[in-house]
This record gives structure tokens, C-alpha cells and sequence, in this order.
């Protein structure tokens, strides 16, 4: 028995030992005194930082102005704006007040930066539409605060080990500092408050909980605090931050719980729609919900249904979880004389609108083609003059020979140049005009010539006959 309780302690052990090291948050840390330095090197604010701030916030500018995730998603990656943010949580964990002070105002510069950035960037773009992109940034909700959470969480576990990872990139992918702070200055630069409310709220909440998780963890590795304050004023601390975090977060609850609700609202309408108005010979050309007058159009067309059916499709709201809405029916009657026909017009009138727009996508896919082939064919027209040019430069300038045609670029314009051989000295006329001709025919401004002078031969006649005369001596 003895035996068995040992065997049974030692697999006990064993798993827990497996189980403890699987999830050892300390394993492949770095020394504290190694955690601390790279914290307060975080703090510290250098011109280059600043620069390169102020290019990642024109970046997600752009990217936010054009609706191009990938832009955005770039411009994230490049900010430095995470490290502050962390470094604020760690001071807070270790209680450095002088330390804290020191990102805090790093951070305010780098906020105040761009916001300025952005906000000029969107006076003077054209573009002034808001995008799907910036219109996505301004309603926080529940699920932002989880992300900031869960992301702060991961940034700082990876943030703390000797191997460092690709942790902070996506962190920085999934909490999105920089486009909301791009939004409020677009906001600003439009003066629409709402755009600047909701997009910095956002910020907020990011910056606010990814503090937080960075704090948690730099708690849970136990790294030493740097000042000793007493049990009463910790708990004020621990009081003072709790009451932010939950200010912080009802608004983003109320707006998450909205945006819920709103979805699932609209699964329930489509599926009522789905499911219960399936009629042999009748069938919803139209339908539309009001959310603010709690009202459902339909739109039916073909054999009329009886009140007592429609009675019985309002008494079914209630089944999905619709008893608030009304239902409203609206029919096309159709008679046995002109079924045929009011029933194709009436389709036909609920489909124009798709078809014109099928239409339309399919015109500037036309256009798309055409301009491809135009440039194309330009492009085959254009080699097939070059190609062509060596021959009628010898035919026009009979003195040129082994001429050769070609393309050159400076970086800013395109030469066209040629390069030959000729048996007569050229004047400065003779070369203005292959110049001229070269520009002429090619289409290309700026021309050069590369024409090598060789001089002719002495003619074999008066070769031989100084051979001759000299056979005779």
C-alpha cells in the first residue's frame, strides 16, 4: 500500500511539475534590473521618435483617408507609441511616481503631435468623405476593452522576455492606437465633434487598459517595488485606478450592448421573413424595418392574403422576440386577367435598381479593359516605332550607318538616343537636325546623338598603282 501511495505521489508530482513549467509566466524572463532599464529607456523622448511618430500618423492618415487596411495596418506597426504606454503601467505596478510623471509627459507630446499632424494632414487633403475606416473608429465598444486587455496582457508577457517575439507588432495590430488618434484629427479638421469624441474615447480605452494589463503582469512577475508606501495608501491607489477602469468602461458597455442588440434584432427580422411569409402564389418584392418607430413594411405581390392571415403573421412577431415591432402589409392585388403581366412589372420595377447597379459595375470594368488595352497597344505602337527608326535614319541620313535606336531615363524624363557611324565630320546643323528628327518621330523631347566619325579608307586604285610603279623600278 505504502508503495502504491508513493508510485500515485510521484505521477502527482510529476504532472504538476509538467503543468508548472508549461504555463511559468517567469520562464525566458529578463532580470528585473534588465526590465526596469528597458522601461525607463521607454520613457525617454528622442528626436527620432518623434519623426518617425509623425510619418506613421501621415501613414494612417492616407490609409484612413483612401479606406486601405493595409496602409493602416503599416502605419501601426511603425508607431512607437505602445512603449510609453506600457511603461506608464510598470511604473505604476513598482510605484516609481517620478517615472510615471516622465512617460506621462512623453506620452501627452506624443498625443499632442498627432493630433496636430493629423489634423493638418486632413485640411489640406480633398478628400473629405469620411470613410468606412474612419467611420468604424468612432463607437467604442465592450469588445474594444477586452482586446486593449487581452492585448496589454500578451504585449507585456512578450515584452518582458530575453527572446523578444513578434508580440509587440501585433499587439499593436489588434489595439490600434493610431487610427483613432487620426480620426479625432479628422474631426478636428472637419469640425464634426462626434467623429473626435468617439474616435479619442477609443484611444482612451485602449491606452487605459493596456496600462492596466501591462500592470498586472509586471505584479504577477513580483518585480520589486522601487518605493515602499503603506497598506492605507496602496489600496487608495488600487481604488483610484478601479474607479477610472469602470468610468472608463460603462459608456463602451452601453454601446457594445446596443450594437448586440441591434444585430440580433436584424437576425430576427430576417428570419421571420424567411420563415413565415412562404406562399405558394404570393412573394415579398419589398421589405423595410424601422428601428425608431419599431415598424416592418412588407411589399407583397400576387394572390391577396386574407386579414386573418395577416393577423396571424403579426401574432407570430412575439415568437421572434419582435412583440414590440408592428407589422405593416402592403398588396399588389392581382386579378386572373392581368395576372401574368402586373406581376412581370412589378418584378421588374423591384429588381431595376440591382440590375442598373450590376450595370454600372459592369461599365467600369469595361472601362478598366479599355484603358488596359489603349495602353497596350500604345505600348506595341510605340516599340513598333522604335524598332523601325534604325532603318529610316540610315534612308533619311544617307551618311549614317549601324545606326541603333534606344530609350534611356534620368530618373525624371525619358531620352530618346542614337548611336551610328559616319565618313563625313557633322556640323552643329547636320546633328540639331537628327536631333529633331529623333524628338519628331519618337514623340520624346530630349534627344541624343552618339555619332562616331570614322574616316574613309584610301581608294585601292591609287594603292595599286604605286605597287606597279615600283614592280617597274
Amino acid at each position: 500500500m505504502d508503495g502504491e501511495k508513493s508510485e500515485k505521489a510521484v505521477r502527482h508530482g510529476s504532472l504538476w511539475h509538467y503543468f508548472h513549467n508549461l504555463f511559468d509566466m517567469r520562464g525566458n524572463m529578463m532580470s528585473y534590473d534588465d526590465i526596469d532599464k528597458m522601461m525607463r529607456e521607454q520613457a525617454e523622448i528622442h528626436g527620432a521618435n518623434m519623426w518617425i511618430l509623425m510619418l506613421a500618423i501621415l501613414i494612417a492618415s492616407i490609409g484612413l483617408n483612401v479606406n486601405s487596411t493595409a496602409v493602416i495596418i503599416g502605419a501601426m506597426l511603425i508607431s512607437p507609441l505602445m512603449s510609453g504606454i506600457m511603461t506608464m503601467g510598470y511604473s505604476i505596478a513598482v510605484r516609481d511616481i517620478p517615472l510615471l510623471l516622465k512617460a506621462l509627459v512623453r506620452f501627452a507630446t506624443q498625443v499632442a503631435i498627432c493630433l496636430i499632424t493629423s489634423t493638418v494632414y486632413f485640411k489640406i487633403s480633398p478628400l473629405t468623405v469620411p470613410t468606412e475606416e474612419i467611420i468604424s473608429r468612432t463607437a467604442p465598444t465592450a469588445w474594444d476593452v477586452l482586446i486593449a486587455l487581452f492585448g496589454g496582457l500578451a504585449g507585456m508577457i512578450g515584452h518582458t522576455r530575453t527572446k523578444h517575439s513578434n508580440v509587440i507588432p501585433g499587439v499593436a495590430i489588434a489595439t490600434a492606437l493610431m487610427p483613432p488618434l487620426c480620426t479625432a484629427g479628422y474631426g478636428i479638421a472637419t469640425g464634426q465633434l462626434r467623429f473626435f469624441i468617439g474616435a479619442f474615447y477609443l484611444f482612451l480605452i485602449n491606452t487605459l487598459f493596456i496600462a492596466i494589463s501591462t500592470a498586472l503582469i509586471a505584479l504577477v512577475l513580483k518585480i520589486p517595488y522601487h518605493k515602499s508606501v503603506t497598506r492605507k495608501s496602496q489600496k487608495k491607489v488600487n481604488l483610484a485606478i478601479a474607479l477610472i477602469a469602470v468610468f472608463t468602461v460603462i459608456p463602451s458597455v452601453f454601446v457594445g450592448a446596443y450594437t448586440v442588440y441591434d444585430s440580433v434584432v436584424d437576425n430576427n427580422i430576417a428570419s421571420y421573413l424567411n420563415d413565415e411569409f412562404l406562399f405558394e402564389n404570393t412573394q415579398i418584392v419589398k421589405s423595410n424595418t424601422n428601428k425608431q418607430k419599431k415598424i416592418i413594411s412588407v411589399s407583397l405581390v400576387g394572390e391577396t392574403i386574407s386579414p386573418d392571415v395577416i393577423n396571424l403573421l403579426r401574432s407570430q412577431l412575439a415568437d421572434y422576440g419582435l412583440e414590440e415591432y408592428r407589422l405593416q402589409v402592403t398588396q399588389n392585388v392581382v386579378t386572373e386577367t392581368d395576372n401574368s403581366d402586373k406581376v412581370t412589372i412589378i418584378l421588374q420595377e423591384n429588381t431595376i435598381s440591382e440590375l442598373k447597379e450590376q450595370l454600372n459595375e459592369k461599365s467600369e470594368e469595361l472601362s478598366r479593359l479599355n484603358e488596359n488595352i489603349s495602353g497596350y497597344e500604345a505600348e506595341r505602337s510605340a516599340e513598333a516605332v522604335l524598332k523601325a527608326m534604325p532603318s529610316k535614319a540610315e534612308s533619311i541620313f544617307p551618311y549614317l550607318s549601324d545606326c541603333k535606336v534606344g530609350i534611356m531615363s534620368d530618373g525624371r524624363n525619358d531620352i530618346i538616343t542614337i548611336t551610328a557611324e559616319t565618313d563625313k565630320e557633322l556640323s552643329d546643323n547636320e546633328l540639331d537636325t537628327v536631333k529633331n528628327w529623333l524628338s519628331a518621330e519618337s514623340g520624346i523631347n530630349i534627344a541624343e546623338t552618339y555619332i562616331a566619325y570614322i574616316p574613309p579608307e584610301p581608294p585601292e586604285t591609287e594603292a595599286a598603282e604605286e605597287e606597279t610603279e615600283d614592280t617597274e623600278e
